[in-house]
């Protein structure tokens, strides 16, 4: 079983980047330009590591080394984003590793790349990149070459030997959860369960019962074992259920509109663990979009698009405005939901503008983007 934040210093102490890793201060995949790199650099890798994984390292300073993390981010978007866009797909996890001197919020993206022997090329154009394009590491650099080049496994024994020693110990995982529960979340209510007698499962949040049920907000879940965090949000709220061999996350999201907010059920993570040392991740989408009055919808759009109009030239917002701007984000992402399909180009136009306020407004227009994205992408 590898540790996984062993696994990156390993790589990072692997002097450079090279052809079976590279490393990104952040990678984006909300815009066209973010999305042809991100692709050009999983095809790279593929094409260059047909017989074993490769890594793209995110959140790590490309100069310096220095590692400064990335914001958690659940994959329900890349393995998707890979098979529209590539021929001959390779099977893609992202992870988030947790480090210990960066703040709670932030953690570094593992990208696996798994070994495919058979040719990666984009299947239609992105970006400034044509469709039939195929790409391979040239040295640190991914490189565009012809359909004729040769797949060579130079990497095999380097890439084994680096796994070999990112290998996990009892040590790692004690020092592992009495981290989790002594140090990073003595504020919270903690708890762990081990499966299968070799995983182990450590979640921390602000605990809550009601009508017998049992919620957390606050959540933190990490695989203590290989050092990923399963699950992360300061904002939503969580149930947990458990089996011998299974561990359930069901997701739930406040959505609402003038002050009338309920939660909705959004996504189910289910781990099954077996007993040959190896597991799987489920994600099944369960959300079902709340339904408004189209009359009063259509208000609300409306003034959204006043207020909008007012970010995007700095004017400066009454107090009203202002209250309704922090409802924005929700208000715009419920309109998408019921048919309004121009909220989404509204919803993202705001991104630029939002930092000047505070980390709360900033926060909930993430939140708001990353439901949209699950929705749209499941």
């Amino acid at each position: 079983m590898i540790n996984k934040r062993l696994l990156i210093k390993n790589l990072l102490a692997h002097n450079d980047e090279n052809s079976f890793y590279d490393k990104k201060c952040k990678v984006d995949i909300g815009n066209k330009e973010g999305k042809g790199k991100f692709l050009k650099h999983i095809c790279a890798l593929s094409n260059s590591n047909p017989k074993n994984n490769s890594y793209l390292v995110i959140g790590v300073e490309d100069n310096t080394n220095e590692i400064v993390g990335v914001p958690f981010f659940d994959d329900s978007k890349i393995q998707n984003l890979i098979n529209a866009y590539l021929n001959n797909p390779p099977y893609v996890s992202y992870e988030n590793i947790p480090f210990p001197h960066l703040p709670q919020d932030k953690v570094v993206g593992l990208v696996t790349i798994k070994p495919l022997e058979k040719l990666t090329s984009l299947k239609k154009n992105i970006w400034k990149y044509w469709g039939g394009t195929v790409f391979f590491r040239d040295g640190s650099i991914s490189m565009p070459k012809s359909f004729t080049s040769e797949m060579f496994d130079v990497n095999s024994s380097v890439v084994a030997t680096i796994e070999k020693h990112s290998h996990n110990s009892i040590e790692h995982t004690l020092d592992g959860v009495i981290d989790f529960i002594n140090v990073r979340h003595a504020d919270l209510f903690t708890d762990y369960r081990v499966f299968k007698e070799q995983f182990v499962v450590c979640w921390a949040g602000v605990k809550k019962v009601i009508k017998d049920n049992v919620y957390y907000s606050r959540v933190d879940i990490e695989l203590i074992n290989e050092q990923v965090r399963l699950f992360y949000s300061a904002l939503d709220e969580v149930s947990i259920t458990m089996t011998t061999d299974e561990f359930s996350i069901l997701e739930y999201v406040l959505l609402g509109i003038q002050n009338t907010y309920k939660y909705y059920p959004l996504e189910q993570l289910t781990i099954h663990f077996k007993e040959n040392g190896s597991y799987n991740i489920e994600r099944n989408l369960v959300f079902e979009p709340p339904k408004f009055d189209h009359k009063l919808l259509h208000h609300i759009y409306n003034n959204n698009t006043i207020i909008l109009n007012k970010v995007l030239i700095d004017k400066i917002l009454n107090k009203g405005e202002l209250e309704d701007l922090y409802n924005l984000p929700a208000t715009y992402l419920i309109c998408y939901l019921n048919g309004f399909e121009s909220a989404l180009e509204k919803l993202e136009s705001l991104h630029p503008h939002l930092r000047k306020y505070d980390s709360k407004l900033y926060n909930a227009y993430k939140e708001n983007l990353r439901i949209l994205r699950k929705v749209k992408y499941n």
